[in-house]
Formats: C-alpha cells, structure tokens, sequence
C-alpha cells in the first residue's frame, strides 16, 4: 500500500465510533445523552459501565496506533507521508461520516496514533504532560490542549538518537492539537478553572 492508501485507512478506521456503538450495542443507550453530550468514551462510564469504558477507550486508542504501525511496517512509510497517516485517524474521529461529522475530540486516538509513532515513552510524556496541567486547573479541555502543547514542546529537546524526523512529528502533532481545539472551541471562551489549591495562593495579598 502506498501512502495514500494509509491516509484513506487511518481516516476510515478512525471515523468508527466505536464509544457510540458500544453504548447502543451494551447498555442500550446514546452515550451522547450523557456528559459533555460528545461520542467519546468517556461518556460511555457516565452512561453506566466503567468496564466498557476502557474497552472503549482501547478501541479508540488503537484505531489510531494500527494504521501508523502498519504503514511505517508493512510500507515504510516515514517523514511527511508518515505525519499525514498520523493526522488521518484523528481527524476520521472528529469528524466522522458516521456521526454526521459531529466526531469526537479524539484524545484516547491521539493517545494511540503516538504509540504507533513512538511506542509507550510517547503516550506516557503526553500522560505526565496533560496531568501536569491538571494539577493547574480543572477544565480536562484546557488540560488536554495545554498538555499536548507541552508534549510537542517536549519533543524539541528530545536529542536525535531518541526521535527520528522530528519535524515532521512535531507537525503531526500541532494538526493533531488543532483537531482537538477545533472540536471543543466552546470551551476556550472562558479562562480556565484553577484548582482550588491555586485559588487560594492567588487570593493571598
């Protein structure tokens, strides 16, 4: 398969929602009549099962790690070509065909494609990068786009041996960052929350 083929496979296997799917199929219900009123997994917990929330949740991360593995495997896709796989699954997650391209914001996807990039060191700098800006604030939206911002920063100062054509990566990753800000821009109109323990340090005179 050439690249093109890759970008056509990461954008279909990344439109499949699979959290909606699970709730009607499961528990019977529309996990968008819960929560935030998005198609991601979470929703599926508020929806009543924790249990299938994180098969959800490995669904979506995996539709995302499958076509960047195979591509750069069974292809040898890499650089440029390899940043388009990399983009296509979360954009088929935000804006599925199947949902009416009312998708997901796609951070379990993300989550997934930089496993695929990078194995476990990506998704867990991202992990450590979006819990750091928790302990900040407490809007999870604020807290995703921040942290993966923080994470792409990160990746500049990895040294080579460690990451190989960076730039094209790091790209990837501020496409994928818009994706997830363009999703949930409602939330951007209003500063951040901070944590109460914040509050408290920036009420003292």
């Amino acid at each position: 398969m050439n690249s093109l083929a890759w970008i056509i496979a990461g954008l279909v296997l990344g439109s499949l929602p699979f959290s909606v799917w699970i709730g009607k199929i499961f528990l019977r219900k529309d996990i968008r009549e819960y929560g935030d009123g998005s198609p991601g997994a979470t929703n599926v917990a508020r929806a009543g099962s924790k249990f299938l929330y994180v098969i959800a949740a490995l669904l979506d991360a995996f539709k995302g790690t499958v076509p960047v593995l195979l591509a750069q495997t069974m292809s040898g896709v890499a650089g440029w070509d390899l940043a388009a796989v990399a983009v296509a699954p979360v954009m088929g997650h935000a804006f599925s065909p199947f949902l009416k391209f009312r998708g997901g914001m796609g951070v379990a996807t993300t989550f997934g494609v930089w496993l695929g990039l990078t194995g476990w060191p990506g998704p867990l700098a991202m992990a450590l990068c979006i819990g750091f800006m928790f302990i900040f604030q407490k809007n999870w939206v604020w807290a995703s786009v921040c942290g993966m911002l923080l994470f792409l920063l990160f990746l500049l100062f990895i040294p080579e041996p460690f990451i190989n054509n960076r730039a094209p990566l790091i790209c990837a990753g501020l496409a994928q960052t818009a994706i997830l800000t363009i999703r949930r821009y409602s939330y951007f109109k209003c500063w951040p929350e901070p944590q109460a323990w914040l509050g408290r340090v920036l009420r003292k005179p």
